[in-house]
């Protein structure tokens, strides 16, 4: 049976200072921009938080770490084992590891492989990579990506961290290229289906081929102007992960205007009778 995982970019302006991660081309090597935000909670106190809420999973965004040593970790590690609340994932949000720049790609592989030592140190039980930037029309591309999916699988196999893609950036922008690779690299690779990331006439049969082969489901709502979700299009989408027999978290996506605790609820509220159907 499906449950109930919230994503930490549903909370992006309660969680304090993002810390996003960008290629410095001068220096040639990866940089940090912090972007301002208030801290109306911990990370440390989130896992709690949501238990009380009934969610049994999370996802963490790498950019709301404040910290990666070893004794925030530790105590990240501690507040989710006593919470009872699962680290699905740690979503790394950077990496283009297609980057036709060689340089550039292996230092995001580098930077990628230092993240599966966070996420091991911290319990998580994945990390979501980027598949790259490359068009999604090159093949070339789609090989290479499967290729550097591998090393990071063979790495991440003695941490205890499973590497799972998504439907997110170019070069997985289509069904086919999310299956591809998961045909290419097996078992070992997983996936997430994100519901905002295919968009267009065909959205629902690009969901309906990727779905049953994910491991994650992410359920971000279109909204309006006021935070409010187009109600029948999530539920088209849930629709998918009914019938598709899906048994895992799914993963409330809010990123709308207004508090973001209430636009939670909003998508909340319409994802919970799918979870006891």
């Amino acid at each position: 049976m499906p449950f109930l995982s919230l994503t930490t970019w549903s909370l992006h302006r309660n969680l304090g200072p993002l810390r996003w991660t960008y290629w410095d081309e001068e220096k040639r090597t990866q940089g940090t921009h912090t972007e301002e935000q208030p801290e109306t909670i911990s990370l440390l106190e989130l896992p709690g938080i949501l238990r009380e809420q009934g969610y049994q999973a999370m996802e963490i965004c790498h950019f709301h770490f404040p910290d990666t040593s070893n004794d925030y970790l530790s105590k990240l590690r501690s507040a989710l084992e006593q919470s009872g609340i699962r680290l699905y994932t740690l979503l790394a949000d950077y990496g283009d590891i297609t980057s036709s720049d060689e340089q550039r790609r292996e230092s995001d592989m580098k930077w990628l492989i230092e993240w599966i030592d966070v996420a091991s140190a911290v319990g998580a039980e994945r990390i979501r990579v980027i598949a790259g930037d490359a068009d999604p029309a090159d093949d070339k591309a789609l090989r290479l990506a499967a290729s550097q999916l591998q090393r990071l699988i063979d790495y991440a196999a003695g941490k205890n961290v499973r590497i799972i893609t998504e439907n997110f950036h170019d070069l997985t922008s289509t069904s086919h290229n999310c299956l591809s690779l998961l045909d290419t690299c097996g078992s070992d690779l997983g996936l997430t289906t994100d519901f905002g990331n295919f968009s267009g006439p065909h959205k629902l049969s690009e969901l309906r081929a990727t779905i049953p082969r994910s491991e994650s489901i992410h359920a971000k709502a279109i909204t309006g102007q006021r935070g409010e979700p187009d109600e029948e299009e999530l539920r088209n989408c849930m629709e998918q992960v009914k019938h598709s027999g899906y048994e895992g978290p799914i993963t409330l996506v809010y990123d709308g205007p207004g508090d973001m605790w209430e636009g939670i609820g909003r998508v909340k509220a319409l994802v919970e009778p799918y979870l006891s159907s």
